[in-house]
């Protein structure tokens, strides 16, 4: 999948919530919202035949707190989904470094090849990204209007994690691991098309 179709995918449903929201208020936007992020993954499993993990377990929340928001008649429950799913993110991402498991590099590890130490700092710093952005969300929803956190979720969150996502490229260079052109015999990125 070209990485714009998977942008489009992620920032898809989104939209759709922000749109819907603006339009027509909180308790169908989050319908929406539900709806969009369903349909996007199924489209992610029609064009690659899996499921990602990160926007399966997404969307597993999305329904969990969205339905709970529509079915209860109360905004907070969407309003925490954000919190809940990056604190489990960290956890996650935490527990794996703890039990000397690296849960990002078992994620990760078909799209790119590191050392274990470019592996564990890119793990230690998404975790502390992910509390960043649940204590972000919580500072945002309780402080501000409904209207002011849709906005938040949809412009601040999303620059904020693509801002982030490149500044690790420096680390993903560092620690690449090169193997050898078997063609040319020269040293090549692991996953690079030999030339």
């Amino acid at each position: 999948m070209s990485p714009i179709l998977r942008l489009a995918l992620e920032a898809g449903p989104l939209a759709v919530f922000f749109v819907t929201n603006n339009l027509y208020g909180l308790m169908t936007g989050t319908g929406a919202f539900m709806v969009a992020t369903t349909l996007a993954l199924a489209m992610s499993w029609q064009l690659e035949r899996r499921l990602p993990v990160m926007p399966l377990v997404g969307c597993f929340f999305v329904l969990l707190f969205g339905g709970l928001t529509l079915w209860l008649d109360d905004e907070l429950f969407i309003k925490i989904k954000p919190t809940a799913v990056n604190l489990l993110f960290a956890a996650a991402l935490f527990t794996g470094l703890a039990m000397k498991r690296n849960l990002m590099k078992i994620v990760m590890g078909t799209v790119m090849e590191m050392d274990d130490a470019g592996w564990r700092i890119l793990t230690v710093r998404w975790a502390w990204f992910f509390v960043l952005l649940a204590i972000l969300n919580e500072v945002v929803w309780r402080s501000f209007s409904t209207d002011v956190w849709v906005n938040f979720k949809v412009f601040g969150i999303m620059p904020l994690t693509l801002l982030f996502s490149a500044f690790q490229v420096p680390v993903i260079m560092r620690h690449q691991i090169q193997t050898n052109d078997p063609a040319t015999g020269s040293p090549a990125t692991a996953g690079e098309e030999p030339k």
